[in-house]
């Protein structure tokens, strides 16, 4: 994905979670269930997986994110990507919580931030900025 679309996505993902209350108050009223889900930490195949075998958000199928989408795992940024878009696709089904890994300096001791400067050399240290200012 083109770094313009990327710093694009996390720029109206801002926007959006700066309206939100701090807390999240989720209900079954409009879906049967809700998928809880924690921890994936950088692992794009566990998310694939819950998604596969849960079904993808809809506005049937309501998921709650348990923070530590980052850190640990080399697709951390990824996993930011499809939650953030499927937030603002879907803001009354998907629910994200900040977890301890979504800070600044927790990325910094357990890899998020160098990974993602290797990632992308040229605009790494702007897509960080603009990743914490979302956390």
């Amino acid at each position: 994905l083109h770094v313009r679309y990327v710093l694009n996505l996390l720029h109206e993902t801002r926007k959006h979670l700066k309206q939100l209350p701090n807390i999240n108050h989720v209900s079954t009223c409009y879906s049967e269930e809700v998928t809880v889900c924690g921890d994936l930490h950088g692992q794009l195949d566990d998310l694939f997986l819950i998604f596969y075998k849960n079904g993808l958000p809809s506005p049937s199928k309501s998921y709650v994110f348990n923070g530590d989408f980052v850190d640990r795992g080399k697709q951390s940024l990824e996993i930011l990507i499809i939650l953030f878009a499927f937030l603002l696709i879907y803001p009354k089904e998907v629910h994200l919580n900040r977890g301890n890994h979504e800070d600044h300096m927790v990325n910094l001791r357990y890899g998020f931030c160098s990974g993602l400067s290797v990632m992308s050399r040229v605009h790494g240290k702007k897509i960080l900025r603009m990743l914490q200012n979302v956390f």
